[in-house]
């Protein structure tokens, strides 16, 4: 994601990452090279699993902590029975490297789409029982000024 050849100067109106931004290696480049690639006054729109809740786990019919919140960077995790590794970061980091790029943070929105009398399974990474407590979604919207 931060080496991606050819990306053009100042051409885009709005660049829209759904649940991708998180797995970059590199925020601080990839960032720079949306900044870079937006127009003036273009639009970059982010969404990504809200880090807390990923640090999330329900066990012995409670939900507790696993793991600190405060902790960033690689951690490997098994996604549908795959090892995978996944960037951790606070959503001070994503909102600071944003600044450091140049954007202006126009708004932040932490929500869980999950229906709060979703009766599903507790133990559901989606959840009812675990949206009422901590949001799954992390949404930013910026812009290059």
């Amino acid at each position: 994601m931060e080496d991606i050849p050819g990306l053009p100067n100042d051409y885009f109106d709005k660049v829209v990452s759904i649940y991708a931004l998180g797995w970059t290696v590199d925020l601080k480049k990839t960032l720079s090279n949306i900044f870079r690639s937006l127009k003036p006054g273009g639009e970059f729109i982010f969404s990504w699993e809200h880090p807390i809740h990923t640090k999330l786990a329900y066990e012995n019919g409670q939900f507790i902590l696993n793991g600190s919140f405060l902790k960033e960077g690689p951690e490997t995790v098994i996604w549908r029975d795959v090892p995978v590794v996944m960037y951790r970061r606070k959503v001070s980091t994503f909102v600071n490297e944003l600044i450091n790029a140049g954007f202006v943070i126009e708004q932040i929105i932490e929500e869980s789409n999950i229906p709060q009398n979703d009766k599903s399974n507790p133990a559901r990474w989606y959840s009812g029982d675990r949206a009422k407590i901590t949001p799954s979604t992390l949404i930013v919207k910026s812009r290059k000024i």
